[in-house]
């Protein structure tokens, strides 16, 4: 109890110069979890990425279409066991913030494609036989509250022929993941003979192949073979793993773990020189009084373990405060961003990172300081009082 005081006295002593390094730890870490989390978001789909899908696109760009021919000719390559194809809608509801992804697909195919994903036969089978029939995740459940048998309309990127950007869906299944797998939840996929026999322009084209391969290992090998097929097509090709592709699709905007971890990098080494300072001044501050203490009986020990639990106690208490506060910003604004970042939730490996982080602070900004207050001996401290 009597250390516990004094620990608690000196943080105290200087109360605004202990708050404002407080408060410069606590923005620190908020800092960390965000950017941590964001990292975590765009490399979420890279973990989930199958080793044996292989991803088809334009060479120009993803945003160019392929003709739907295309889909039958990857069929007929050696090595391919399944191919699928998906297109971005590009709507949201109501109001532009709810945007959220939307594909159309082709229903047998792609769920066999994607098979972690959970959906009830008669769902599929009900699905299937409704032109305007559509399936949700249960993320967007969570989100909109919608159920089965409800007409979602949506203000498309796309307008139709009969005019207006207007399409409407009518739910007719909700799917979830299997017990252990992670997937995007928050998707809704509709029939791509509707999309494309309704829209007004870019009629008989895709966003993108999926396929499936016999053999992981040949992989490469297929992908070289897809793109020479359309070489010098109007139409060529860039065919990857589905883990390559998430990867160059993460990339485009920047080396997110690169720049995150210089920005941690510059902010923690600032960090250490605050608290370091912050320490290192509190001790010169009471050298007499360390000096009195030795001489009434505490170790030299008893010193060093009294300092650097002031400096723990500092750096676990902005530490918490920032995690805590990080944790309630990323659960307000993660809504808005799921359309973008379908994972962009605060990862549990962030907080245990960020508390260890927490202790590194700790000890390293208070280990010299409470040395120099072991090692200080009592005639000396006294004549320098």
């Amino acid at each position: 109890m009597t250390y516990l005081y004094f620990i608690w006295r000196n943080l105290l002593r200087k109360k605004i110069r202990t708050l404002l390094t407080l408060l410069s730890i606590t923005v620190a870490f908020i800092l960390y979890a965000a950017l941590g989390t964001l990292n975590y978001a765009f490399n979420m789909g890279v973990d989930l990425a199958g080793a044996d899908r292989l991803i088809t696109i334009h060479k120009t760009s993803l945003i160019e279409q392929l003709p739907y021919s295309y889909v039958n000719k990857v069929k007929s390559v050696d090595g391919v066991a399944s191919v699928t194809h998906a297109s971005w809608f590009g709507a949201y509801y109501q109001d532009p913030k709810n945007q959220f992804p939307q594909f159309p697909v082709v229903a047998d195919e792609y769920f066999a494609m994607y098979d972690t994903v959970v959906l009830p036969q008669e769902q599929l089978q009900a699905w299937k036989q409704n032109r305007l029939g559509a399936v949700i995740g249960t993320g967007l459940v969570d989100m909109f509250g919608w159920k089965l048998g409800d007409r979602i309309p949506l203000q498309g990127l796309y307008g139709r022929k009969e005019g207006g950007r207007v399409w409407e869906f009518v739910i007719e299944g909700i799917y979830d993941v299997k017990e252990g797998e992670v997937a995007d939840t928050r998707t809704l996929f509709f029939h791509y003979d509707y999309f494309d026999e309704a829209r007004s322009f870019g009629n008989g084209t895709v966003g993108w192949l999926i396929l499936r391969v016999d053999d992981p290992a040949v992989a490469n090998q297929v992908a070289l073979e897809i793109d020479a097929l359309f070489a010098n097509s109007a139409a060529e090709t860039k065919t990857s793993t589905e883990k390559v592709f998430m990867e160059s699709f993460a990339k485009q905007f920047g080396d997110i773990g690169a720049i995150t971890g210089a920005i941690l990098a510059a902010v923690f080494f600032t960090m250490l020189l605050i608290a370091g300072n912050t320490m290192a001044q509190s001790v010169r501050e009471r050298i007499g009084e360390i000096a009195v203490m030795k001489t009434i009986g505490f170790s030299d020990l008893s010193v060093l373990l009294m300092v650097l639990a002031e400096s723990l106690a500092l750096a676990l208490c902005g530490g918490l405060i920032g995690l805590g506060l990080a944790w309630l910003f990323i659960g307000a604004v993660a809504g808005n961003l799921q359309a973008f970042l379908p994972g962009f939730a605060m990862p549990v490996g962030v907080v245990f990172s960020g508390l260890g982080l927490a202790l590194g602070l700790g000890v390293l900004t208070g280990m010299f300081p409470a040395w120099q207050g072991m090692r200080l001996s009592i005639i000396g401290a006294l004549g320098r009082r």
